[in-house]
């Protein structure tokens, strides 16, 4: 006889669940989003190169005017009357070149020989109070036209000119230009170099080499000043 099979289900206690595996979750991709901006932000940048067109436009208009930074503006301010000369056909644009009225004009520069003596010190300040300095001779053309203004001038003997020596010898131009020994126009013996004459002036008895050191004391004085551009 054939036996049964008997099935039994069975439970164990204390039997762990079937482990479970926790899978992450898929990593979720960045959304992109536009970035916002202000709106205000387009208004700025307007504003921004408006002000920069302005600026280019008033620097095109000055620059023509300040003749590359020759413009004596300090000059101008002091003087009410002026005396100007054509330097290109009429009708070509810029080219009217003015001093001030009693100043001397020669190539870009305007001189004035003064009808009054000061010392150093007080000669630099006038000039410099008039927009302008002691003269600077930077040619021989240039040495020639004050030797024979100085000459026919009706005033004493010595005008001070922009070179000094604040150490004995070590001679030195008002606007700081070097000095160049090749290029001076000392008189026979000159400069003597010695503590006491520290100062130099155009001497009106003498040709073309003029210069003389000489004490600081009172003398005529040639101040210079780049010449207006209208």
């Amino acid at each position: 006889m054939a036996s049964e099979i008997t099935y039994a289900e069975v439970k164990f206690k204390n039997a762990s669940p079937a482990a479970v595996v926790e899978v992450p979750p898929e990593t979720k991709k960045h959304e992109h989003h536009p970035q916002k901006y202000s709106p205000w932000l387009p208004w700025l940048i307007s504003l921004l190169l408006l002000l920069v067109c302005i600026a280019l436009i008033i620097a095109l208009l000055v620059a023509p005017c300040s003749h590359s930074g020759d413009q004596p503006a300090a000059l101008q301010q002091k003087f009410m009357e002026w005396q100007c000369v054509s330097a290109v056909p009429q009708g070509k644009g810029r080219g009217w070149t003015c001093c001030p009225k009693g100043w001397k004009r020669f190539q870009g520069s305007c001189y004035y020989l003064s009808d009054d003596t000061m010392p150093w010190a007080d000669s630099v300040q006038n000039c410099t109070g008039m927009g302008s300095h002691l003269v600077v001779i930077n040619t021989k053309a240039e040495q020639v036209f004050l030797t024979e203004e100085v000459r026919h001038s009706a005033l004493g003997f010595n005008h001070y000119i922009g070179l000094s020596a604040p150490v004995v010898g070590q001679w030195q131009w008002a606007d700081r230009t070097p000095y160049n020994e090749t290029a001076a126009f000392w008189r026979s013996g000159e400069p003597t170099n010695v503590t006491v004459e520290k100062c130099v002036v155009i001497h009106k008895m003498s040709n073309i080499r003029n210069w003389n050191d000489i004490r600081c004391e009172h003398h005529y004085r040639i101040c210079e000043a780049a010449a207006v551009t209208v």
